[in-house]
């Protein structure tokens, strides 16, 4: 039988507004580089970003519990402007936060 996967705990927030800065400004980077840069993309780093404050303002440390929110909240979001979708946006923000945190992304490890 398979090992279930470990959760990933974020360290507690100490400053949510400036995490919430820094992957706004790192998802926008992301979003355009992933594919061709479009205005849209600064309104979707902004909306994910806001999701990801106010749930670390909530307290709310598990990375699987952020990025379901993201899924959520962004399922509302018009992404008919927009190579991306919720999904894309919920996984690069988890990427980038793994990124932050040191955490090696490969092969499930």
């Amino acid at each position: 039988m398979a090992e279930p996967i470990q959760s990933i705990t974020l360290p507690a927030a100490q400053n949510p507004q400036q995490e919430g800065e820094w992957l706004q400004a790192a998802l926008h980077q992301w979003l355009d580089q992933e594919f061709i840069p479009e205005a849209i993309n600064q309104t979707i780093a902004a909306r994910a970003a806001q999701v990801f404050v106010r749930q670390r303002m909530e307290g709310e440390n598990d990375l699987g519990s952020l990025v379901i929110a993201i899924v959520t909240e962004m399922q509302a979001f018009d992404f008919s402007k927009s190579f991306f979708s919720e999904f894309a946006v919920a996984n690069a923000v988890s990427d980038l936060l793994l990124n932050s945190l040191g955490v090696d992304r490969c092969c499930g490890q």
